[in-house]
């Protein structure tokens, strides 16, 4: 009995290893190759469970979700001579299994070294038509999208199709770096020295129209003031001879007067005169009355 029971045990185990053997799950974001003896003989794309010739044929799946593979820097020479160097990453997906099992082999990983070459040289290629200001503006985009559309056309034949290339980061090479900060900062200069010129020119100019206009209103308050001066000492002359002519007697009496008040308002005039001296009469004697 013991014998019967050893027996049915192993067949139990015979038959889980085979069944276990036998019996696959393809996950929904997978897809299934069926290998026998290294050929494909079936193609497997839905999900659930299914069933292959145990330790005849082997399953080899693929990932049918996207996938990532990023770039090392490279240093590309642009159109207008410009180096720069790119970091990108491209993200593709695994569409026809048994094309990519043809040409790389049942890893998936296999696939990066070609597609690295493959975008390294598609971005070389496209960049190089290409100046700096492209690569930064808007115009971005198209490049990229010739870059995708050039790596697609070259991965066709491997069961890949490229879904995105992005590059991730431009950067200037060191020394390009350096001659650019100093470009700048020389364009900086030339541009501070140029506001200070045409302020300088600018400053000037409104000083000498500035002069200009004092020059002309001082001119005019001369030419004014001396009008009124001529105006004024003719009107002076004219009253003065009115007054001469009404009363000469009275007339010399009080511009004598107003000798006196001219030569003895300071205080300290000196006169050397005689006693009988002329200007003095007034001093020595009141002037008689002129009238009634």
């Amino acid at each position: 009995m013991n014998r019967h029971l050893i027996a049915g045990i192993a067949a139990l185990v015979v038959i889980a290893i085979v069944v276990n053997s036998s019996l696959f799950t393809v996950n929904q974001t997978q897809r299934v190759l069926i290998a026998q003896f290294g050929k494909v003989v079936n193609t497997i794309e839905s999900p659930g469970l299914h069933a292959k010739i145990p330790f005849v044929q082997d399953v080899i799946t693929f990932d049918r979700r996207l996938l990532n593979v990023e770039l090392p820097g490279e240093e590309v020479i642009l159109g207008d001579q410009r180096r720069l160097i790119v970091d990108s990453f491209t993200v593709f997906r695994i569409t026809d299994p048994l094309k990519f099992y043809q040409a790389v082999g049942p890893i998936p990983d296999a696939i990066k070294g070609r597609l690295n070459s493959i975008v390294t040289s598609s971005l070389r290629r496209v960049m190089g038509k290409n100046s700096l200001l492209d690569v930064l503006s808007a115009d971005r985009e198209r490049i990229m999208s010739t870059i995708r559309e050039q790596v697609n056309a070259d991965m066709a034949n491997f069961g890949v199709s490229i879904e995105d290339v992005r590059i991730r980061r431009a950067d200037l090479p060191v020394e390009n770096t350096q001659a650019i900060l100093t470009r700048m900062q020389s364009e900086r200069q030339r541009i501070a020295a140029q506001a200070r010129a045409e302020g300088a020119e600018a400053s000037a100019r409104i000083k000498a129209d500035a002069e200009l206009e004092r020059t002309v209103l001082l001119a005019d308050a001369r030419a004014t003031s001396d009008k009124l001066r001529g105006e004024g000492e003719a009107e002076a002359t004219r009253r003065y001879a009115e007054a001469f002519n009404k009363d000469p007697k009275f007339f010399g009496i009080w511009r004598t007067l107003q000798a006196y008040r001219d030569v003895f308002d300071a205080g300290g005039a000196r006169l050397v005169l005689t006693p009988d001296n002329e200007f003095l009469h007034y001093l020595q004697a009141a002037p008689a009355p002129t009238g009634p």
